[in-house]
């Protein structure tokens, strides 16, 4: 799969994006997409050989009907999710990978809610078109309420951002220690690449190692000046890994 800014980059020319709205729907062959999109087809045949390289689409030579030569017909055939998430104190960026399977496979992930749906399209008959118009519209429905679900998760966690930010610059008046503990809590369940982060703030490993083994022991007098105070978890769960010596 293609990196984020890959994907961004293939994705920013507008007639790469009219292509894959066409291809997504059903194959195509570049003289019909040359025709629907109003490109020369010389310049169609070009896109795709973009897209086919960063594997957006894959291709088949089919036989052609009339008797002629087979021609290439292309399709889609990588799903994936990019969200992008900007503002004061926020910067969130992922490139998701969908899931395969089919309903029966993805029951465990999907809300409860959608059981009717997948009891209805786990097996494996067609959908009359009527059908699929209503699970569709179902569908629609529960991701319109989980995308303001998570708009709303991500705004708390910009509010935090932004509620911590006078703690971060009180702590420190080095920018190199700001930018360390401002990547501690972009990746807060996973320990932090002391090396890429040397090499991105242009300093050596053993100061970016210094200034990690300081911060660690601020927190760690943070949460000591707390005393008394008991967080609930399951048994066995793991200390924060910057608390791991």
């Amino acid at each position: 799969m293609v990196s984020f800014d890959e994907a961004l980059t293939i994705l920013e020319n507008s007639i790469r994006r009219q292509i894959l709205v066409l291809l997504v729907k059903e194959p195509h062959y570049p003289l019909q997409l040359s025709e629907l999109i109003n490109v020369s087809q010389q310049a169609v045949i070009k896109h795709l050989k973009v897209l086919e390289k960063a594997d957006f689409v894959t291709s088949e030579l089919v036989a052609s009907e009339k008797g002629g030569p087979p021609k290439k017909m292309y399709k889609v055939d990588q799903s994936f999710s990019i969200r992008l998430d900007l503002g004061p104190d926020l910067f969130r960026a992922e490139h998701r990978r969908m899931p395969r399977g089919g309903a029966m496979k993805l029951s465990e992930k999907l809300p409860k809610e959608l059981e009717g749906v997948i009891k209805k399209i786990g097996t494996r008959r067609k959908l009359e078109i009527a059908e699929a118009i209503g699970v569709l519209e179902e569908l629609d429905t529960v991701l319109e309420r989980i995308d303001e679900q998570r708009d709303a998760v991500i705004a708390l966690h910009q509010q935090v951002k932004k509620k911590v930010a006078s703690s971060v610059s009180d702590h420190s008046d080095l920018y190199e220690e700001r930018q360390l503990a401002h990547a501690i809590m972009n990746q807060p369940r996973r320990p932090l690449d002391l090396d890429l982060f040397s090499q991105g703030m242009r300093i050596q490993s053993m100061d970016a190692e210094e200034m990690m083994e300081n911060l660690r022991e601020r927190l760690l007098r943070d949460l000591g000046a707390n005393k008394g105070n008991f967080v609930a978890a399951k048994k066995g769960t793991p200390l924060p890994w910057w608390l791991a010596r």
